[in-house]
């Protein structure tokens, strides 16, 4: 790989990559995603050859730091090794606001988990909060709706030493998310949510850059009448990797999504769940 330079075939080959790479230390707890196989996951070990990045469910995967390999962002970056001042220092601040733990070793996942709804609830959980959870080792999980959330909740069987915490969209009173959760009742189990409809609304429209998130009529799926409202030429996946993209620490999320994954990430990390 060093003789011949980087690989003509490698990302996307169908357009110039434009201007510069910038080259970006593989500091402990950056959060990238391998430009080719799309694995995502943060920092926990750096070489002079490989990086080893750890996703969200504790998998482990090591990368050669090859040019343009991964993508900060949703941006191509080609990652380096730190320097050996930088390498010894932490972030005082993890994007979540918390105090940075320098070092750190993803600590052994508990029982207990935390289930979101959605795959961007999930990625956007990661981003913001990733080095919270990795610390006290709380897996993520995602659902597709809470539509059989009681049966979830049975199956997962919830006690002592295993809590479970659900976040939900749109748990506003008299919605059918408000309705699905009151049938969930155990001293185990907590369920919260924030009153939006979709995850993609928590994103303050300052931080996405745009005046307000559009009003959908009834009737039209939400993400697609997002889209179309903001004349973007996206698919919806497409467009959720632009709004990720946008957001770098808390201060870029609502508060009503805020307070309830700390919610969620105290109950299932309490003394007594050790």
């Amino acid at each position: 790989m060093r003789d011949y330079g980087h690989d003509v075939l490698a990302g996307d080959w169908r357009r110039p990559l434009r201007g510069k790479i910038p080259q970006v230390p593989a500091e402990l707890d950056l959060v990238v995603e391998d430009a080719e196989g799309g694995f995502c996951g943060a920092v926990v070990a750096c070489d002079k050859e490989a990086v080893t990045l750890e996703d969200r469910f504790g998998r482990r995967r090591v990368f050669p730091l090859a040019p343009a390999a991964f993508l900060l962002d949703g941006k191509p970056v080609t990652l380096v090794r730190p320097a050996p001042a930088a390498a010894a220092q932490s972030p005082s601040r993890s994007a979540s606001g918390s105090i940075a733990v320098g070092g750190l070793r993803a600590r052994v996942a508990r029982e207990s988990r935390i289930y979101v709804e959605g795959v961007h609830d999930a990625s956007l959980v990661e981003k913001i909060w990733g080095h919270d959870l990795r610390v006290e080792g709380v897996v993520v999980e995602y659902l597709e709706g809470v539509d059989d959330l009681p049966a979830i909740v049975a199956e997962f069987e919830p006690g002592p030493g295993r809590r479970l915490g659900v976040l939900v969209d749109h748990l506003v009173p008299g919605s059918k998310e408000s309705r699905i959760a009151a049938q969930v009742s155990s001293p185990h189990v907590l369920v919260v949510g924030h009153p939006f409809v979709d995850i993609w609304a928590a994103v303050k429209p300052s931080a996405v850059g745009i005046p307000a998130w559009p009003q959908v009529p009834r009737g039209v799926p939400w993400k697609e009448g997002v889209i179309d409202a903001l004349g973007w030429r996206l698919s919806p996946p497409e467009a959720w990797r632009r709004v990720l993209a946008s957001v770098h620490t808390y201060t870029d999320l609502e508060p009503e999504l805020l307070g309830r994954v700390e919610e969620l990430i105290d109950f299932v990390s309490t003394e007594e769940n050790r």
